[in-house]
């Protein structure tokens, strides 16, 4: 762990974490439950850290400032559509998509590499375990297969040193 994300780390506490958006829908057509071909249906999956930013609240006596990160999440259900031996197009069965929110106290600033850092080595092990819930709620409200997904999951534009 580099020393710039570790003062990240010591400057930031969690405040809270929480859905800013979501949407959900299943194919007309598409009946999970009773499909004869949902054993070809494959998942596909979304996590990308989109922004992040700095929220000063009160005034320049009691201010506080927050540091709020945004991650996309989502999964969807295909069906390839082959040409032959190649996958000619990806029909879109069923998906869930959301954007989760982690919220930080500023005790002190880091600094804006910090922050970065932060967010897209970090904030997604806050995110995780809310996401898991929801998208697991979610597929059983509307009859998608279980899925069963790790325990941790990290960004897909994670910053590799």
């Amino acid at each position: 762990m580099s020393a710039v994300l570790q003062k990240a780390i010591d400057c930031l506490k969690i405040r809270d974490v929480y859905l800013h958006s979501s949407s959900a829908f299943l194919k007309d057509v598409f009946e999970p439950k009773y499909d004869p071909d949902i054993d070809k249906v494959e998942v596909q999956f979304k996590h990308i850290v989109t922004r992040s930013s700095v929220l000063e609240l009160g005034d320049d006596d009691n201010a506080v400032k927050l540091f709020r990160v945004f991650v996309d999440l989502g999964a969807r259900w295909v069906l390839p559509i082959m040409k032959g031996d190649t996958v000619e197009t990806l029909d879109i069965k069923a998906q869930i998509e959301g954007t989760m929110t982690a919220e930080y106290l500023m005790e002190s600033d880091p600094g804006s590499e910090a922050l970065k850092q932060f967010a897209l080595k970090n904030a997604s092990y806050h995110i995780w375990p809310y996401w898991r819930e929801y998208l697991t709620t979610h597929c059983q409200r509307m009859n998608l297969p279980k899925l069963v997904i790790p325990a941790v999951q990290f960004a897909n534009n994670q910053d590799h040193e």
